[in-house]
Parts: structure tokens; sequence; C-alpha cells
């Protein structure tokens, strides 16, 4: 089993940064991806950024050139460094680890940026 766990979030002004964090634990060696996703207020969860065990990553078009993923495999953390942050990216963001097929998601952050 893998737990996830995101902390990082809260309330930024437009333009502003954020970095959330995702701490993974357990039987976190047979992890294939963790992935950040995000739900915005009455909207279906989005895929925002997911980092696999080869390192390689990719972001949603919406957050391209503002956000990165990362990871700290010393610590088991996993990051996502929110840049030039814009009211539309308001939204609870979830961890979520890919481990022998199942899927394991944390308990999400809220993020909220004013304009």
């Amino acid at each position: 089993q893998v737990h996830v766990v995101e902390s990082g979030g809260g309330l930024v002004q437009s333009g502003g940064s954020l970095r959330l964090s995702c701490a993974a634990s357990g039987s976190i060696f047979g992890i294939t991806v963790i992935n950040w996703y995000r739900q915005p207020p009455g909207k279906q969860r989005e895929l925002v950024a997911p980092i696999f065990t080869g390192g390689n990553t990719n972001a949603a078009d919406s957050v391209k050139g503002r956000f990165t993923i990362s990871r700290d495999n010393a610590k088991n953390m996993v990051y996502l460094e929110m840049n030039s942050l814009k009211p539309e990216d308001t939204a609870v963001y979830y961890c979520h680890a890919t481990y022998r097929g199942n899927g394991y998601w944390g308990q999400g952050t809220q993020v909220t940026v004013s304009s």
C-alpha cells in the first residue's frame, strides 16, 4: 500500500507563487508515476502534471511554463512549484500515486488565488 499526503496550499494573490508538497510513504519503490491533479469549484478533476519513475515529466497546457513538478527521492517527496498564479488556478490540488496498477489519492490541499 501507498499513502500520499499533500501540504502547502493557501491563499495567494494573482501573480504569486506557491509550492505544494506530496509526501509518499509505504511501498514507495513500486510507484510508477505520481501525478498532481486539481479540481476547481464546480468542475471535474483534471491532471496537472505527472512525474514518472524514470524522471520524465509533463504538464497540462494550461500550466506549462508556470508550474514545475519535481521530486526528492531521498525524502520521498514530490513537489509542484506554481508561479504566475491566476484566479483560474483556484482549486483543490490532489496528489495521486500509481502502484501496481492501483491508484492512491491524498486528501487534497486548497489553493485559492485572489484577483
